[in-house]
């Protein structure tokens, strides 16, 4: 049994819809369970539809125009949606006469679009003789907290996954038990208010099911090739790696790729189930795979990735030296702001650390640091990181170091993550593009020359 889930690109038309049903039919002999988000940019609609609802007008015309379209270009009944849609313009028509959205409401309202996407597909599958049955994900017991917007699984739910899907997984019951299409990204409350997962929520019901279910694999269908050495938008060459390890993708996704969110990884580790990201627009491709560890040893640098926008802030205090809880009292003032630390490099007389420069306020920041240290604040930096074999790092700093010092580029700070699979460098937030160049060209090589090292199985 394998677990398949579709992002919001992979199922944005009919014609989308059509592709994605080929791709379930080529795994139907191997049972598997779907999972999909909104179809395309239907989340923000629906939030839109929210801001038009507050000023007073009541609009679901995009919304449903785009399903009923699809549903009419796949050859599907109007009336499997119909009552969804008259349910949201219920909503938004509460929305519109309070003039308010609360968490609550949000939650509610933007679980419609997956909640659609599931209907269309159920429907379009069993139109091409595919038995399969749409599941809001409370049919099969996915229960929250009531943290709306961002809600915490509750333990009991992956109990209620095995007693709901394991008859379907190892088909007790026949082959004719219909295949789930399950909706991502949301659950609901011990209340029976609809909750939403949060940033990777669609990506954590995949998991969590395969988890729960001991599948053979979560398969993550995205647009693109897999995991790649850097984003290919900055490097046109950018290869694919073909196996790569939780930890290491958890850095990838903390540091700025676009993967998978550390969060959503965090079942299938748990259990070691694979994990494998394909693209659903080239479905020839090998993509990735993410395991718990390495079957062989990799080359020592598997990827790079860079995060902008970010703020270096440097604490130089005497009163560091000999002592006891200096760091502590630095962490507790970032804590007392709500503000969230990136990477941390220490010395006997400073700290200094990066921080999202758009989530951090900084003069309250600066106040509190100043009445025991000298505070300097620089902005407009990036964080450009190296996953990698950390044990190796001194072939890998070194050739960093020359072909950094080739581009003229100033590292103005390095921190070693305590993860051992990788290494950041703070540099300008314009010359963050350039790095990741210049790297990549050393590390893997150009078209025109060979680099140090080629992820495993990668094409040339």
């Amino acid at each position: 049994m394998i677990v398949m889930k579709f992002g919001g690109s992979s199922v944005a038309n009919a014609e989308r819809i059509r592709h994605v049903a080929g791709i379930i039919r080529s795994f139907e002999n191997r049972r598997p369970i779907v999972v999909l988000s909104a179809m395309g940019d239907t989340t923000d609609d629906l939030l839109a539809a929210a801001d038009d609802a507050l000023n007073g007008k009541v609009s679901v015309d995009a919304i449903e125009k785009l399903h009923k379209t699809t549903a009419a270009e796949l050859g599907i009944p109007v009336s499997e949606i119909d009552f969804l849609l008259a349910e949201l313009r219920t909503l938004l028509t509460g929305i519109s006469m309070l003039r308010e959205v609360t968490p609550r409401s949000r939650d509610y309202l933007v679980s419609f679009g997956e909640r659609l996407s599931v209907r269309l597909m159920a429907s379009y599958l069993n139109t091409l003789n595919v038995r399969a049955e749409f599941k809001d994900a409370w049919d099969i017991g996915f229960i929250s907290d009531s943290q709306y917007t961002g809600a915490d699984l509750l333990p009991e739910t992956w109990e209620n996954i095995r007693k709901n899907l394991t008859p379907y997984a190892e088909g007790k019951k026949g082959d004719g038990m219909p295949m789930p299409i399950v909706t991502g990204f949301i659950a609901k409350d011990a209340k029976g208010f609809i909750t939403t997962l949060g940033r990777g929520g669609s990506d954590l019901t995949a998991t969590l099911i395969g988890a729960a279910l001991m599948a053979e694999e979560v398969q993550t269908w995205k647009d693109v090739d897999g995991i790649l050495t850097t984003d290919p938008r900055i490097v046109k060459e950018a290869r694919t790696v073909p196996v790569a390890t939780y930890d290491e993708v958890a850095e990838l996704a903390y540091f700025g790729a676009q993967v998978l969110h550390p969060r959503s990884m965090q079942p299938c580790l748990q259990t070691g189930t694979p994990v494998r990201v394909k693209n659903s627009y080239n479905i020839e491709a090998p993509g990735s795979i993410i395991v718990t560890s390495h079957e062989t040893k990799p080359v020592p640098v598997r990827a790079i990735t860079s995060k902008k926008n970010v703020t270096l802030i440097d604490i130089v205090s005497t009163r560091m030296l000999g002592q006891y809880g200096f760091l502590a009292k630095v962490f507790e003032s970032f804590a007392s702001h709500s503000i969230s630390v990136d990477v941390v490099a220490t010395s006997e007389v400073s700290v200094s650390l990066t921080v999202d420069s758009s989530k951090a306020n900084f003069s309250g920041l600066r106040h509190d640091l100043e009445k025991y240290a000298s505070i300097d604040i620089r902005k407009s930096k990036a964080i450009v990181t190296v996953i990698c074999d950390v044990k190796r790092s001194s072939e890998i700093l070194s050739a960093t170091f020359d072909a950094l010092n080739q581009e003229g580029i100033n590292v103005q700070m390095i921190s070693q993550g305590a993860s051992k699979v990788n290494i950041s460098f703070i540099c300008d937030s314009d010359e963050a593009d350039i790095v990741v160049k210049a790297l990549h060209a050393r590390y893997f090589g150009t078209p025109d020359k060979p680099g140090l090292w080629t992820p495993e199985g990668a094409d040339q």
